[in-house]
């Protein structure tokens, strides 16, 4: 299927790897120029080098802190004018939230909710002005169904599905959608590290996860990407304010 989208440009964070890196090499073998950012700065170039090797579009690394003022200022100075936003952050330690400070939700908020806010500030009024925009907040299944030991998370990434709620309902008469994806089981490290420090075999502790999931496998970061990029597309402009849960059925309830 054509996107529609060659020749745009995007901001996709978190993009050396995993979930991010996916969503890049999606729009990019879709013909959409990238600025890519992640806090590693070679393992950022690595990852713009291999999709600009693959593709031929256009791949500009940012390495910075994407949380922080001087991450974004950065990021948007390499590309102030996106037609794509992908927001996407790591998130916050787990924990009972007894143990959590009030700094400790100041940080889960800044993280996950107001760095995406921030951004979509800094971006949106300009995809209005041009008639096209698509904004994709990786936010986690834990809006859906909350985890106890992920209260950080839990809260800060409702707080965001919340305002995108009120706002997508805005610009989607300029043309502008904004959604987010929720990812379930994936094999990026946020599976991959503890088996591997746990001395386990990645494979068997991959296949033991998927196991419990109606899918009988755990999800690949290609998949994920091919679902970012069609919400990015020109033809998924009638598609806003939606919640896309990735979790291959893990989810149990009917809506």
């Amino acid at each position: 299927m054509d996107l529609g989208i060659k020749g745009r440009k995007a901001i996709v964070c978190a993009a050396s790897k995993g979930l991010g890196k996916a969503s890049a090499l999606a729009l990019a073998r879709d013909g959409v120029d990238l600025v890519i950012t992640a806090r590693t700065a070679d393992v950022l170039r690595a990852a713009a080098d291999e999709i600009a090797s693959e593709t031929g579009v256009s791949v500009t690394p940012v390495a910075c802190d994407i949380k922080t003022p001087e991450g974004r200022a950065a990021t948007l100075e390499a590309c102030p004018a996106p037609d794509i936003l992908v927001n996407n952050a790591g998130g916050p330690p787990r924990g009972d939230f007894r143990d959590f400070t009030p700094q400790d939700w100041l940080d889960a908020v800044n993280g996950n909710m107001i760095t995406a806010i921030e951004l979509i500030k800094a971006t949106v009024d300009g995809m209005v002005e041009r008639k096209f925009g698509r904004i994709v907040n990786i936010t986690s299944a834990a809006v859906r169904q909350p985890i106890a030991d992920l209260c950080l998370s839990n809260a800060a990434r409702a707080g965001l599905t919340g305002f995108c709620a009120g706002l997508s309902r805005e610009t989607v008469k300029h043309n502008v959608t904004i959604n987010n994806i929720l990812p379930g089981p994936f094999a990026t490290d946020r599976l991959i590290e503890p088996a591997r420090a746990a001395g386990k075999n990645v494979e068997e502790a991959l296949a033991a996860i998927g196991s419990t999931n109606p899918a009988g496998r755990v999800g690949q970061p290609e998949e994920f990407g091919d679902a970012c990029a069609f919400l990015c597309s020109a033809n998924a402009g009638f598609i806003t304010g939606q919640n896309l849960l990735l979790d291959g059925g893990n989810y149990r309830g009917t809506m």
